[in-house]
């Protein structure tokens, strides 16, 4: 009994020698978790558990997991967390994960603090704000396996201790400041498995060829590094590798032959070199390829025959290359292939019979090639193609039949081949298709009444082809039709009355073709319709007067048909940029807004129309010379020269007044500087600087609407300016805007010319008759920017100013990226508008040496400018990253619905709270919504806080040009694929 009871007392004390134990060891490590909360700003209260009331329970608290009776990782990733490294969550003595990710960690990273992680073997402390040198202290941890640093301000060399590491697995360094050359001792971490160093303002250096000898690496991406030279054939020894990314250098040379040994290769990506020869032929041997992207290189001779061998190819990205040959038949071979894109290159032949037997085909994009021949027949014989896009080569014969069998086809795009024949019926009814694209071909036949199949139908467009037969009635049920674009055709017939049930329509085009009939009325439902050109057709009957009853309707081209009856007074409701009713059967007074000079060329050969309005619409040439039309034309003139005389002394008062009130009044003479071919002079552009014709009033100058006497139109900036007369400052000014003058590219506004006068400076621009970006908006107007019309202007937009950046010597910045500097002209492609005058009006108000003014506008000035007060490329993207958001949210960057939140702000919170649709413009179709979702992560990456974490315009043009393309490929494919921003 007493030896029984000595037992009890044991256990007992036993017990309650655990209970302490236990109590003190999490009481200490809460301690720890609370000094390291102590030390960090938690705005938004997420740690708000973390508590000294409940630290008996810390494993429960926000972030802590434990093992048994002691905490093993911290994971607070993504929780706004502001201050310096915690370094007191290295003093847990059992720590092996640690994750800080995606906060604002804000100091440097000392030895001393990471010492204590001595059972560390997790490390993520990405997208921070750390700066300084990389700490020794994290190679001397004995058991890390994962270390990211990326995203973050880490500057200097690599040290050399980081060629130590014992059991490092994944070192990821990418998108810091680290300088000097990409060391070869890395070479010495044979336990290697990933190395991401991307994105980092490395000096220009080669690859060493000691990677070669990291046997276990599984993933290597040294994009954007500044490499140079040749790729070192050892990099082919690596036969464990699935990922290669070597992009956005300066690499030459030829693709190692030694690739061919990759045999475990997924993806590589070579694009954005100065890579020459061939594809190796053993590449045919990578059976487990998935992505190839060698674009943007200087690659000769055809792609070898096998490359496409491999039984698990799912893509080819092989693209703005300059790729010659045929396409080998051997892709036709692939039983996995998904996606294939070989656009932009000079590939020639025929496409393989069996192109698509064989393997699943989603996407297929062989445009702008020199490509000949049939579209196979097979093509969709996988059942899975959802992207057909051939443009701008010179296929011939007609559309396969098998075409009608791709039920899951989305966009189609056949524009400017040698296509003829009739379309198969079900081939306009497909069920998913929402861009149907057949422009310049030689089609024939008529539309199917099948089309009304084709529920998703947004963009038709089949203009330049020799269509016949009337338009179905049965296209008024495609309620999500936008574009409707069917010109120079032969079409006839009447326009059905169902058309008036598109409600989404926003386009319609049919000139030059036969249709007949009245116009159709009650078509309140055209909402959205802002351009209709029904010229040179047959129409008959009264312009109906609900026309001038649609909203945003600013293009309205009803010339050479057979209208007759007055001009209803309701059409001077419209705000129009284009406008012309000429060659018709019009009678009647015009209504007063159009009885002005600058409408005369609407209504030329009207006979019967104005008659008391002096001649306003003239009646069209080809009549007999009977006496009383003598009679008339001498009338006319006498009575034009009369006008002549009165005009001559009109236009000298008026040009003394405005010389005296706007212009230098010295005597001394204009320059003109042409950057086109003109056909104007200073003298023609000076007169039409009148108050009337203001069309803006911007930050750097007063925007004039110039329409001059051979027909064009410009528009006339005249900068702000003072009475500044140093001769440095025009000097510097007139190098400025040369520079600015011999800009050549289809998304950037034609700058034509320069007039100066000392103090008075002068650009002169193509007109842009769509107005700009910002203006129609967040205008009355917005709701006729559709999706894909918002997309397209992303994509030139960002094409624009990529172009500014990377190919212009010396590279341009724009300094003042926003929407209003984002122009559209009639067929709304966008073009960037005043690139460089922010520079330049600060030479004109301040000479040449104060450069000190604000660059940018408020709510599109990136962050950083507040403490470096430096504009460059990266500024310039973070400014087009919250034009992208405004496209998307349809919100001005600084809004009253935003609260004290800009754009950048409100949207990252709510994408983060709520989700990406929560931002969406309720204007918009949601049948776009997973594009619309990832343009919009563009645009969030753009306005990254951090410089370094935003992509180059380069990148954005890629990335924008991908939004379509972009599938998912299954679930391995999507982790290989997966990648750091």
């Amino acid at each position: 009994m007493a030896d029984f009871g000595v037992a009890i007392v044991v256990v007992v004390w036993l017990h309650l020698c655990f209970c302490f134990c236990f109590c003190f060891c999490l009481n200490h490590e809460g301690d720890l978790l609370l000094d390291a909360k102590a030390g960090l700003e938690d705005p938004s209260h997420t740690l708000s558990d973390w508590d000294a009331a409940t630290d008996a329970i810390a494993c429960s608290w926000t972030g802590v997991t434990c093992s048994g009776d002691t905490v093993t990782a911290v994971d607070l990733t993504n929780l706004g967390l502001t201050g310096p490294f915690p370094a007191a969550l290295c003093r847990l003595p059992n720590l092996a994960f640690l994750s800080l990710s995606f906060n604002y960690i804000n100091s440097s990273l000392s030895d001393s603090a990471l010492a204590p992680c001595a059972v560390l073997t997790h490390l993520d402390l990405s997208q921070n704000l750390l700066v300084g040198r990389l700490p020794d202290a994290l190679a001397a941890l004995p058991y890390l396996t994962y270390l990211d640093l990326s995203g973050n301000n880490f500057s200097g060399p690599i040290p050399p201790s980081f060629g130590r590491f014992p059991r490092i697995q994944a070192l990821s360094l990418v998108a810091n400041l680290l300088t000097d050359n990409i060391p070869a001792f890395l070479g010495h971490l044979t336990t290697l498995r990933q190395l991401n160093l991307s994105y980092n303002p490395f000096a220009a250096g080669r690859i060493p060829p000691a990677l070669g000898d990291l046997a276990s690496l599984e993933v290597l991406w040294l994009a954007g590094c500044g490499l140079v030279g040749k790729i070192p054939p050892s990099l082919g020894l690596l036969s464990n590798l699935t990922d290669l990314d070597l992009s956005g250098n300066a690499l030459s040379g030829c693709i190692p032959a030694t690739f061919a040994n990759l045999s475990s290769a997924v993806q590589i990506e070579l694009y954005n070199n100065s890579l020459r020869g061939s594809i190796p032929l053993g590449f045919g041997k990578l059976r487990s390829l998935v992505r190839f992207d060698a674009s943007m290189n200087k690659l000769d001779g055809p792609l070898p025959d096998d490359i496409f061998d491999g039984p698990r190819l799912e893509s080819a990205h092989i693209y703005s290359n300059r790729l010659s040959g045929g396409i080998p038949a051997g892709i036709a071979r692939s039983t996995s292939l998904v996606e294939v894109r070989l656009f932009a290159n000079r590939l020639s032949g025929s496409l393989p019979p069996d192109l698509g037997t064989n393997s699943p085909l989603t996407l297929l994009d062989l445009s702008d090639n020199l490509l000949t021949g049939s579209i196979p027949a097979s093509i969709c014989d996988g059942g899975a193609l959802e992207q057909l896009l051939l443009m701008n080569n010179m296929f011939s014969s007609s559309l396969p039949d098998g075409l009608c069998r791709c039920q899951k086809l989305a966009r189609v795009r056949l524009s400017n081949n040698r296509l003829s024949g009739e379309v198969p019926a079900g081939f306009w009814g497909l069920p998913h298709l929402w861009l149907l694209e057949l422009r310049g071909n030689s089609f024939s036949g008529g539309i199917s009444p099948l089309i009304a199949r084709g529920a998703n139908l947004s963009d038709i467009l089949i203009d330049d082809n020799q269509f016949t037969g009337s338009i179905p009635s049965e296209m008024g049920s495609l309620s999500k039709l936008y574009e409707f674009s069917a010109s120079n055709n032969r079409l006839s017939g009447p326009l059905p009355s169902s058309l008036r049930n598109l409600r989404e329509l926003g386009k319609l085009d049919l000139h030059h073709n036969l249709i007949s009939g009245e116009l159709p009325r009650d078509i309140h439902s055209w909402s959205k319709l802002s351009e209709l050109n029904l010229a040179d057709n047959a129409l008959a009957g009264c312009i109906p007067p609900e026309l001038g009853e649609l909203p945003v309707l600013n293009y309205l081209d009803l010339s050479r048909n057979l209208l007759s009856g007055e001009i209803p007074i309701q059409l001077q409701n419209l705000k129009l940029n284009e406008f012309n009713l000429s060659n018709n059967r019009l009678s009647g007074a015009l209504p007063p807004l159009f009885a002005r000079e600058a409408y005369r060329n609407s209504f030329l050969g009207n006979p019967e129309l104005c008659k008391d309005s002096s001649g306003l619409c003239p009646v069209p040439h080809g009549r007999s010379y009977s006496h009383s039309f003598i009679w008339s034309l001498r009338c006319v003139f006498v009575s034009a020269a009369l006008i002549f005389l009165v005009g001559i002394a009109w236009f000298s008062w008026r040009y003394r007044i405005y010389m005296k009130e706007n212009l230098p009044s010295d005597e001394s003479k204009w320059t003109l500087t042409s950057f086109h071919k003109l056909r104007f002079s200073e003298h023609e552009i000076l007169n039409c600087l009148d108050e009337d014709n203001v069309i803006g009033i911007g930050g750097s100058g007063k925007v004039y609407k110039a329409i001059l006497s051979n027909g064009q139109i410009a528009a006339v900036k005249k900068l702000w300016g003072s009475s500044y007369k140093d001769q440095s400052t025009d000097d510097s000014f007139e190098a400025e805007v040369a520079t600015l003058g011999k800009i050549r590219h289809k998304n950037v506004v034609k700058l034509w010319c320069c007039c100066s006068h000392r103090d008075c400076k002068l650009l002169v621009y193509e007109y842009m008759p769509n107005g700009s970006l910002g203006g129609l908006l967040h205008g009355s107007k917005g709701g006729m920017l559709g999706w894909p019309t918002r997309y397209k202007i992303a994509v030139d937009a960002a094409e624009g100013l990529s172009y500014l950046h990377h190919y212009c010597v010396p590279p341009i910045v724009h300094r003042d990226v926003k929407s209003s500097n984002i122009l559209l002209d009639g067929e709304y492609r966008a073009k960037i508008a005043d690139f460089g005058v922010a520079k330049v009006t600060e030479m004109v108000e301040k000479g040449p040496k104060s450069m000190s003014g604000i660059a940018g506008s408020c709510g599109y000035i990136a962050p950083e400018y507040a403490y470096t007060l430096r504009v460059n490329e990266t500024s310039d993207v973070y400014s087009f990253g919250v034009v992208i958001l405004e496209l998307v949210t349809g919100k001005l960057p600084i809004d009253p619905e935003l609260g004290e939140k800009d754009l950048v702000k409100w949207v990252s919170s709510m994408v983060s709270h709520k989700g990406m649709e929560h931002v969406i413009d309720p204007k918009l179709n949601l049948c776009h919504k997973e594009e619309i979702s990832k343009v919009l992560s563009v645009g969030l990456l753009c306005t990254s806080s951090l410089p370094t974490n935003r992509p180059s315009m380069k990148k954005v043009v890629k990335m924008l040009r991908e939004v379509n393309a972009e599938r998912k490929q299954g679930e391995t494919a999507v982790l290989l694929l997966e990648r750091c921003s």
